[in-house]
């Protein structure tokens, strides 16, 4: 059995570009180390990590761009208005909405963004 989930990784395009969507969105990033990867400790312990496209062509030389998405993060947010606060911060820092703010069905405000490199980004909390 693998030991607990320490980090998720994304390859980003364009490493500043996308440090600055998720400062924008509230993870508390720090600056890319070498130009080519950043990192953000959640308060969770859970790590955020971005490398750029051409390190992880370094480490692998047959890495091709995934078409779709093969991973979404969720970010539970404060309160319905900071669902709506959040969506627009993103947006503002070069996400692109998915699906506006709405109350959904299973009692959560909800909206989603495409990050600047396309991967779905949820931002949600309960409406009661």
């Amino acid at each position: 059995m693998p030991g607990r989930l320490d980090a998720i990784g994304i390859v980003a395009a364009d490493i500043a570009r996308s440090a600055a969507f998720y400062r924008a969105v509230g993870v508390d990033v720090g600056e890319p180390s070498g130009n080519d990867h950043f990192e953000a400790t959640l308060p969770n312990g859970l790590r955020l990590m971005w490398d750029t496209e051409e390190l992880i062509k370094q480490i692998d030389p047959e890495w091709k761009p995934p078409e779709g998405h093969h991973v979404a993060l969720a970010f539970a947010c404060d309160s319905p208005a900071d669902v709506d606060a959040t969506y627009e911060r993103a947006l503002a820092a070069g996400g692109t909405s998915r699906l506006e703010p709405w109350d959904a069905f299973w009692g959560h405000r909800y909206a989603q963004v495409l990050d600047p490199d396309g991967q779905p980004v949820d931002f949600f909390a309960p409406l009661a």
